[in-house]
């Protein structure tokens, strides 16, 4: 298997865009404080990273049957580093605290497209 760095430049040669995000999934833990309790912290600890450009998208995952909803997250980051990115991923209260705990991946985006439409006078965004 080729490292990271290898593969990564080979997608660039090959025209590939190569956009690289990391992806963490975190998952409760069933321990440390109540999540309603941490929620508050986490969800201002996410705004910041926000403003700061660091976060790119979170919120939460459905179970297997994609009906129920099972606690688990995921958020992605812009960073520099797989080193900040985990940085990110063990300020985030709701893993200081051990109520959730999280498994940080590298993500090379390398096909799709998104679409964003701003109403200005209705003041709306739309992602499609």
């Amino acid at each position: 298997m080729p490292k990271w760095s290898e593969y990564l430049t080979h997608a660039r040669e090959r025209g590939s865009l190569a956009f690289e995000l990391y992806c963490v999934v975190s998952t409760p833990t069933g321990e440390g404080p109540p999540l309603p309790e941490i929620l508050p912290e986490h969800l201002a600890y996410q705004a910041q990273l926000e403003r700061d450009g660091a976060l790119v998208f979170a919120g939460p995952l459905s179970d297997e049957s994609g009906e129920m909803m099972e606690g688990m997250g995921m958020i992605i980051y812009r960073s520099e580093s797989f080193e900040t990115a985990k940085a990110l991923a063990e300020a985030d209260p709701m893993h200081q605290a051990g109520a959730r705990s999280y498994v940080l991946r590298r993500w090379m985006i390398n096909e799709g497209g998104l679409s964003v439409k701003i109403g200005l006078s209705e003041q709306t965004v739309t992602l499609a």
